[in-house]
């Protein structure tokens, strides 16, 4: 862990962190349609290089790649209430995508399946770091003016 990283999250990571050569790692490519978009998984966690964010252009990497990155915890503004709203939100807000759990190179370290479970993982593959026309859902898993889930939420439905 880097020093100036608080240990508040625990060696979690962040599912969907901006890319960054310095830390993160590219789990992820955005497929499927604006409307529906859906993130297949990388066989493995690929350490993120000027080369990888080069090929977004000319979109912007977090519209094309799904990145992880260390977990800031509190450090994070969608970290409150000791809970990734992100991932509380979504688990409430989002229907199931997938009956499977889809493969992911970094489930047993990722905040948001230690935080909500599989239930996430079935959601998981429609959540897309930047979006041109987010859907009213998506707007309201990151509005902080929101009521917040709490971790564990059980979808409803």
């Amino acid at each position: 862990m880097a020093p100036d990283e608080a240990d508040d999250g625990q060696g979690l990571l962040c599912p969907s962190a901006p890319a960054d050569p310095a830390g993160s790692v590219l789990i992820g490519v955005v497929s499927g349609t604006a409307a529906a978009p859906r993130v297949v998984p990388t066989t493995q966690a690929v350490p993120v290089t000027l080369e990888i964010i080069e090929l977004a252009r000319p979109a912007s990497p977090g519209e094309v790649f799904r990145f992880a990155g260390a977990c800031h915890a509190s450090r994070c503004v969608h970290f409150k209430d000791s809970a990734c709203q992100i991932a509380a939100r979504s688990a409430v807000l989002l229907d199931a995508v997938v009956d499977d759990l889809p493969r992911c190179p970094i489930r047993s370290r990722c905040r948001w399946f230690h935080q909500e479970g599989p239930a996430l993982c079935r959601r998981c593959p429609q959540i897309v770091t930047e979006q041109h026309r987010p859907s009213a859902e998506m707007l309201r898993i990151v509005n902080e003016n929101d009521p917040p889930a709490g971790p564990g939420a059980v979808p409803a439905g």
